[in-house]
């Protein structure tokens, strides 16, 4: 893991003491210059969790990626900063019709005898490190919230509220929906390799049916999906389609700073 190359990626100087201010400000950081994407699903490449294909995608080339390569790489760095992190894998439930599988991976941080859950792979709004207990919530300037809750011998991390959703309620009496599940059960390289192969591969699902891009940004987050546009920003929320192929590749490289060719965007602007 080359940690300095990393760091010089998510802006920092130094790497973080290994403490809950460190992990907290390692992950804003990553959230903040690294964009979740999936699109070299559409463009017909596929997701390697190969750490060297991932860096390079990531670090070297400034791409961004979905969790099993955002939450890979913010591990391997989270390790080589000092922290003592492993991975987990979850069920997503929003938008989930059924038992939904295990297709999301983050990371659990223990630090002095604390454990913590830190996700810097969840596309949308930002989610800070929270501490593994029942009833810890967390609070967002866009609107949204975030709890954990114990529930059938695991955990639930449920989300209240919408991007710029300040209708005054507290967070007891907000409409708290299911997020994603987990349990702090080990998990394995062939454990991620194999959710990941269904996650990438699965026809029908919204990785293989969609093209997603998010970032946050500094008062919210910035999200482009298939050919619709929407900055959320200090509570306000803008949205305007894609004009064009040169309108998309223009909003790449401005709001998410990803850099495609002009023969990328064309194949993208055609699925």
């Amino acid at each position: 893991m080359d940690l300095p190359a990393y760091l010089a990626r998510i802006g920092m100087d130094a790497a973080p003491a290994p403490d809950a201010a460190g992990l907290a400000a390692m992950q804003r950081a990553h959230r903040l210059a690294i964009p979740f994407e999936n699109l070299d699903i559409p463009l017909g490449r596929g997701i390697s969790i190969d750490p060297a294909i991932v860096f390079d995608k990531l670090v070297t080339r400034r791409r961004g990626g979905y969790c099993f390569e955002q939450n890979q790489l913010f591990l391997r760095a989270l390790r080589a900063a000092g922290f003592d992190a492993r991975p987990l894998l979850a069920r997503v439930w929003l938008m989930a019709d059924g038992m939904p599988p295990l297709t999301h991976t983050f990371n659990l941080v223990t630090i002095g005898g604390r454990e913590w859950i830190a996700d810097a792979g969840f596309g949308g709004s930002f989610s800070p490190p929270m501490p593994l207990e029942d009833g810890a919530t967390s609070q967002m300037a866009d609107g949204t919230a975030h709890r954990l809750v114990r529930r059938d011998g695991g955990w639930m991390l449920e989300r209240a509220g919408d991007p710029g959703a300040t209708d005054g309620r507290s967070q007891d009496t907000r409409d708290w929906q299911p997020q994603y599940s987990f349990t702090t059960a080990p998990v394995e390289g062939i454990d991620l390799e194999l959710s990941n192969h269904w996650t990438s591969t699965r026809p029908g699902t919204r990785f293989l049916t969609m093209q997603i891009v998010s970032l946050i940004l500094p008062d919210g987050f910035a999200a482009l999906t298939d050919r619709q546009l929407s900055l959320h920003r200090a509570g306000v929320t803008e949205s305007r389609p894609i004009q064009d192929a040169a309108d998309y590749r223009t909003i790449l490289a401005s709001i998410f700073g990803l850099e495609l060719s002009v023969e990328e965007v064309d194949r993208l602007s055609r699925t």
